[in-house]
């Protein structure tokens, strides 16, 4: 029997209404949405269904469901698969805890291992999970979570809100170093316990194993968010290794993580891939598909990986000649959206070349960003100039700058900033030359067509640009260090607007970025409960970001799922990966 799968691109109605009342969408740190190479997240049950998408037929159409055509042309290596799902993804890093993981792929295992209150659903709004019920007293200050009965985690022990308060604990241990930031979650006796001065934290009080009150001394817009999407995780096997002040052992279990999720891990070949089994004592039901695997693949490989069968879905990078050849192959089918994030640029505002803003203007001004986005996706994307997906209520295009492709003008700025050039057609200040090393990502599409240009289109502004070519985790871990001068990654979005990426000292600010009025405008936009307010705020604050520049912002491209088939009951969209909901799925005929 075939499936559809569901596509919510325009979700607007209902998403207001949930953030008007003050349970609306994630941050971009609350669970920690994934930093991508050039591609690119939290718990939920739906009781209705969103509306089918028609499927995709007309050549000019850039997003719709484009189903498979030829079930026959499908390979023995697929269809001999009847209980096994491979899925190509790019390696994950190993830090499988969601305290603790930032790129899309280890959110992608944990999503199957862990669980948390509330889940999101497919048009970003949110629903319980584990949770039978959840209460806000009338001022917002007082949550109380009442926990499902029954529920086991897969060695055994029994889930209780005991689990919940040691996941907060380690939120606010003074070494926690992941990219939440729990002390602006406002829990009363957070900072406390975060100073070492108190050992419990104080707003929290466990009524009995499966009610927990959690008191916070400020309500936001995102509070209910961002208690309820804490991660569950087994206190006797977790809490042992624990000590207030020290996480390391709890790292020290990344690569052997326990939960009460969908499936169990079985092994992680670093770079190969990540095995899983199905938890058969599953509260929502054991998931019809036995067995997962995460195989890793690159541009170059994943789609001649689904052509012989090898793995059974893969996120294409979405430009004309890849959705052509999907469709050609006959048996796949394509799911087509508007990403709910953006690609960028990122330049090291700690030094002294980025840190005048007419030269980081200059380096907009001067980078034909439409020919790079054009030359990758084609019609499949979008030059952007705010940090923002298109589809968001919080978007605008209001006193928002749009840096078209202008030479002239970014030599004129550079001059501006004493940026003049030298003997040699370098650009010097202060006896420096202007030389930009960038951090380039290995086998990456969108870095092979932005590094010539970015080159070239600099060379003539006077600015020299040397590459350095490393694997995705490689770059990570220098943009987490604060040693790079350059780079390209993308970042996931979650429906509400509110980030600590470019917040001064944010948990997610790895670009040294710090403007004022953009900090006091992000901090009256996560308080504000009204939605039309909180849209006049955050406009306010994207002109701040567009005035400012803190990176380089290049698009909003398409996401797209190449999937076999055979594979039905799966639900994508921008805001809901396949993963929070893969125990539906089956593989079919």
């Amino acid at each position: 029997m075939r499936k559809r799968f569901s596509l919510m691109l325009v979700i607007m109605l209902m998403l207001v209404t949930v953030l008007a009342a003050c349970s609306g969408g994630s941050t971009a740190e609350e669970p920690a949405t994934g930093e991508t190479p050039a591609e690119t997240t939290e718990p939920a049950e739906t009781t209705e269904e969103p509306a089918e998408e028609p499927a995709a037929e007309d050549a000019t159409q850039n997003d719709g469901l484009f189903e498979a055509t030829d079930m026959s042309a499908n390979p023995g290596t697929a269809t001999s698969r009847t209980d096994t799902l491979i899925v190509g993804i790019t390696s994950p890093a190993g830090i499988f805890n969601p305290i603790f993981a930032s790129t899309t792929y280890d959110i992608w295992v944990n999503d199957l291992i862990f669980e948390s209150f509330q889940s999101i659903n497919a048009d970003g709004t949110y629903s319980p999970r584990l949770a039978e019920s959840i209460e806000v007293s009338e001022d917002g200050l007082q949550y109380t979570f009442k926990l499902k009965p029954d529920l086991k985690y897969t060695n055994g022990s029994p889930v209780t809100v005991n689990d919940y308060y040691l996941a907060l604990k380690m939120y606010h241990d003074s070494s926690y170093d992941g990219q939440s930031d729990p002390l602006s979650w406002k829990i009363k006796g957070g900072q406390e316990y975060y100073d070492g001065t108190a050992d419990e934290i104080s707003g929290v009080t466990i009524v009995d194993d499966h009610t927990v009150e959690v008191e916070v001394t400020e309500a936001t817009a995102l509070t209910q968010v961002y208690l309820a999407g804490v991660p569950f995780i087994p206190s006797d096997y977790y809490g042992e290794p624990y000590t207030q002040g020290n996480l390391d052992g709890v790292k020290a279990l990344n690569d052997k993580p326990i939960g009460s999720g969908q499936y169990v891990m079985k092994s992680f070949a670093p770079g190969q891939e990540v095995v899983f089994e199905a938890n058969p004592d599953y509260h929502l039901g054991a998931p019809k598909i036995k067995n997962v695997i995460y195989k890793t693949t690159t541009d170059e490989t994943r789609l001649a990986m689904l052509e012989s069968g090898e793995i059974d879905m893969d996120m294409l990078t979405v430009d004309e000649d890849n959705v052509e050849m999907a469709q050609l192959l006959g048996f796949l089918d394509l799911n087509i959206f508007p990403t709910n994030g953006y690609g960028y640029i990122g330049m090291n505002h700690t030094s002294p070349k980025f840190s005048d803003v007419k030269v980081r203007q200059a380096l907009v001004y001067g980078l034909n960003r439409a020919e790079i986005v054009e030359a990758v996706y084609g019609k499949f994307a979008d030059v952007i100039n705010i940090p923002q997906s298109k589809q968001s209520w919080a978007y605008t295009e209001e006193g928002i700058e749009a840096y078209a492709f202008d030479t002239e003008k970014a030599k004129s700025l550079l001059d501006e900033a004493g940026w003049t050039v030298g003997k040699d057609g370098i650009r010097e200040k202060d006896g420096e030359k202007f030389t930009i090393d960038f951090s380039a990502t290995a086998d990456n599409v969108v870095v092979d067509a932005l590094l010539p240009i970015l080159t070239a289109n600099y060379e003539e502004l006077g600015i020299e640009v040397v590459a350095e070519v490393l694997d995705f985790n490689a770059i990570t871990e220098k943009a987490q260090a604060g040693n790079f001068e350059m780079f390209f990654m993308a970042w996931g979005l979650t429906p509400d607007p509110d980030t600590t990426v470019y917040t001064t000292d944010g948990a997610q600010n790895r670009l040294g970025y710090s403007h004022p009025a953009y900090d006091e405008l992000a901090a009256q936009g996560k308080a504000e409960l009204d939605l039309e307010k909180r849209k006049e705020i955050y406009a306010k604050a994207y002109q701040e970001l567009n005035a400012t520049i803190p990176d380089i912002l290049m698009y909003q491209r398409r996401d797209g799922w190449a999937i076999n088939g055979r594979i039905n009951g799966l639900e994508i969209t921008p805001y809901k990966d396949f993963t929070i909901d893969l125990y539906k799925a089956e593989i079919g005929e």
